[in-house]
């Protein structure tokens, strides 16, 4: 963990708030609003996906009938589902780290390390951004066979994705802890 990064006691419920320089004000409560949306959207298109699969399932055994959307409307779900879920993952840092390797190594070297980490998050969310807006414009020149939506809808998330994974790198560049449960883990080490 970087050095200029200090944490505030878990509270009995929610999130902990980074100290130090983090954002404040205004920037920091959309900040806070736009990872709830975001989290918001990826249980929510779980939630579907699954209600739609076990629809699928039980209609296809009991009555031989499936939805001609639900194979398509899934596969939407699950895309982004799982796009969601890697700006979440960036924003917690659960990406793989060799911490082994780490903890012999010195705090300076440790710092130096995690910036490179940050820079190479970074080209990566913006890698995201310039590959998927292609992708995105590529492919609305077609449409999905079942929904007749365009084709774009299941690329759309790849761009957006890619700037979220750019502010969540950027901000951890300039210090700002973005982890927003990290008292779960240190409940569940506790335990």
């Amino acid at each position: 963990m970087p050095m200029e990064q200090t944490q505030l006691p878990a509270p009995a419920s929610g999130p902990t708030r980074p100290r130090g320089r983090a954002p404040r004000g205004a920037l920091w409560r959309f900040l806070l609003q736009v990872d709830k949306a975001v989290e918001a959207v990826a249980v929510g298109l779980l939630a579907a996906m699954i209600v739609i699969v076990f629809v699928s399932v039980v209609t296809r055994k009991l009555f031989s009938f499936v939805f001609f959307w639900s194979e398509e409307v899934t596969l939407l779900c699950l895309t982004t589902f799982s796009f969601a879920g890697i700006a979440i993952g960036f924003r917690e840092k659960l990406h793989l780290s060799m911490d082994v390797i780490a903890g012999f190594l010195p705090r300076k070297v440790n710092w130096v390390l995690d910036r490179i980490i940050d820079l190479a998050i970074f080209a990566f969310g913006v890698y995201l951004v310039v590959k998927g807006w292609a992708w995105t414009e590529l492919a609305h020149l077609s449409t999905l066979s079942a929904t007749g939506l365009p084709n774009s809808v299941v690329y759309a998330v790849i761009p957006i994705t890619g700037v979220l994974t750019c502010v969540y790198a950027a901000l951890q560049l300039a210090g700002v802890d973005t982890r927003r449960f990290q008292h779960v883990d240190e409940e569940i080490k506790r335990s």
